[in-house]
């Protein structure tokens, strides 16, 4: 008989098309609530652009320009500036499905005020407000998503949850695009407004149905209820199922270890040169995220068009709905290839695209502003599509996802936190910045991007690693590097890359199929299942050596679909 072993959760996951698969279908639908949080991210900030577009915003509101234009925009990244270092205190503390649902009552409270908002000061509150309420949705949503993800689906759904921004922004411009024809009425931007209330509605009251993070559970002493969700999503209803077994040791001992390391405060985050690591590649990515050249667009599309002598409204909306579309798009196909392209080289064609095209884009602009060239003004058109097909493909599925990924658990929430907060100081800073840059400096202010573009691949090439192929807590621990230097690594990776698990099983197929159990189901022989043995070291301590469960297992396996009914399983 083959010896064969089966010792990684690439081989424990279900081989079959995942929607056959129960368990992972409600996950899936379980999940869908919590990216909403980033569709509701993505219509506010699309509507912030589209309502700068209606001549009926524009009008009631004394048609807002530099600095107050600044502050209209920005005051909704100041009320979420406000409430970082609250959230992941809500997040850790409360539960992830708990910050979901307070940051989506306060939304629904800004909500209404923005939608019969009879002043601007009104209308500057109301946009906080929303700020406030989404930064505790934003911190805790995608750790739900990707602590919930089934393993295999893990990296392609919480890319998918920066790219759920697209859909957002979407619904948000072609509602602006049919709206601006309401003439006369603020019903025209009060209509948005309304409809932003939505997906908050939707996550209040149906967050209550979707499962808590199994990790969170085991972190608060709730290893039983953490064992049924694994169990009911990723053992399809079998909490005695290998993967359950295996997912719930490798948690359980990650965040053991994690604990024995004492109280995690800001402070954690640059305690360690793993951490120093980290955040460094965090910050980064905040950073580059807004500073790319994207805010000119996605704030400001008005007074880029205009800049190329594009004024009607209709074109400018109609131009607005078009690059959604086209954006999302692109970010949900590049979503889609995250485990197979990895994440550095999706990051490395994004910095050196973008650099390339927005260097066209600047080339183009300045034409057009110097001859009035009808062909300019187009191309220059044709390279913003251009530009956001490079942004897209690395920064909008992954910004979110890369991040999360690579923090370990008991510094998950404050580590995505200090993103968000760096993000929200790059936005003010942005969105103040540049609409009185753009008025006195016109197209020689996108020399500064080309400059910071050459800056942003430099930093990529230089530190962000790939980690695909890699459950959670291995990823998390990939930035600890050697023990003598960092104190926690992982010694041996229990998971391959699965590429190398279907090598040994067509290699196995061809040395001849396993032989028959009685009941016909083909059968492996015992093996020994051992996770990633961790290792950490602390000075005056010396090091030593913990791993988690090992496991006798007798599976009986059918040789196409990995598992079998639990019924047919013997340990």
């Amino acid at each position: 008989m083959d010896q064969q072993q089966w010792p990684t959760v690439a081989d424990l996951v279900d081989r079959g098309p995942w929607y056959r698969n129960r368990g992972i279908v409600l996950v899936n639908f379980c999940i869908v609530l919590a990216l909403l949080t980033s569709y509701t991210n993505g219509f506010d900030g699309s509507m912030t652009n589209g309502l700068q577009i209606l001549d009926q915003w524009e009008e009631y509101f004394g048609n807002p320009t530099g600095s107050t234009l600044g502050i209209l925009t920005s005051v909704q990244n100041i009320g979420g500036f406000i409430a970082l270092p609250l959230a992941p205190y809500i997040t850790d503390g409360l539960g992830r499905r708990k910050g979901i649902f307070i940051g989506g009552v306060i939304m629904l409270g800004g909500v209404a005020l923005q939608a019969q908002a009879q002043n601007v000061t009104q209308f500057i509150i109301a946009r906080g407000m929303i700020g406030f309420g989404m930064t505790f949705s934003i911190n805790a949503a995608p750790l739900l998503v990707t602590e919930l993800a089934y393993p295999t689906q893990r990296g392609s759904i919480t890319a998918l949850y920066n790219t759920t921004w697209y859909l957002g922004s979407i619904v948000s411009a072609w509602t602006t695009f049919g709206t601006f024809r309401i003439k006369g009425s603020t019903w025209a931007w009060r209509i948005p407004s309304i409809l932003q209330a939505l997906p908050s509605i939707l996550q209040c009251t149906l967050i209550w149905f979707a499962p808590e993070s199994p990790r969170w559970l085991i972190s608060k002493g709730k290893d039983e209820e953490a064992k049924r969700v694994l169990g009911k999503y990723h053992g399809n209803g079998d909490v005695y199922h290998p993967l359950v077994d295996y997912e719930y040791s490798e948690i359980r001992e990650a965040i053991s270890l994690e604990g024995e390391l004492g109280s995690v405060s800001y402070w954690s985050l640059f305690a360690t040169p793993g951490n120093r690591r980290r955040m460094r590649v965090i910050i980064g990515l905040g950073v580059f995220s807004q500073w790319s050249g994207n805010g000119l667009v996605s704030y400001y599309i008005n007074i880029i068009l205009e800049t190329v002598g594009i004024e009607a409204a209709g074109t400018k909306t109609l131009i607005n709905g078009i690059l959604q579309i086209f954006n999302f798009g692109m970010a949900f196909t590049a979503g889609m290839f995250v485990e197979k392209i990895g994440r550095r080289k999706l990051f490395l064609t994004s910095n050196f695209g973008m650099l390339v095209v927005f260097v066209g884009w600047t080339v183009t602009s300045a034409v057009f502003q110097d001859t009035g060239s009808k062909v300019a003004a187009n191309f220059t058109i044709v390279m913003i599509f251009l530009y956001y097909a490079f942004y897209d493909i690395a920064y909008t599925p992954l910004l979110v996802a890369y991040a999360v990924e690579i923090l370990p658990f008991a510094i998950r929430a404050k580590g995505f936190a200090v993103m968000s907060f760096t993000i929200s100081l790059t936005l003010i800073f942005n969105q103040y910045v540049n609409p009185v840059a753009l008025e006195r400096l016109g197209w020689k202010y996108y020399l500064f991007y080309v400059g910071w573009l050459a800056f942003e691949a430099v930093f990529i090439f230089m530190y962000l690693w790939e980690t695909k192929g890699r459950t959670l807590e291995q990823t998390a621990v990939l930035f600890d590097g050697e023990p003598e230097n960092d104190g926690l690594f992982v010694e041996e990776v229990g998971v391959p890359k699965l590429r190398d698990v279907e090598k040994q099983r067509r290699q196995s197929r061809k040395l001849g199929s396993p032989p028959m159990a009685a009941n016909g189901i083909k059968e492996h022989e015992p093996t020994s299942v051992s996770p990633a043995v961790i290792r950490r070291d602390r000075p005056g301590t010396g090091s030593s050596t913990k791993s988690s469960e090992h496991y006798e297992m007798k599976p009986q396996y059918e040789w196409e679909r990995g598992y079998t009914s639990p019924r047919d399983v013997k340990f």
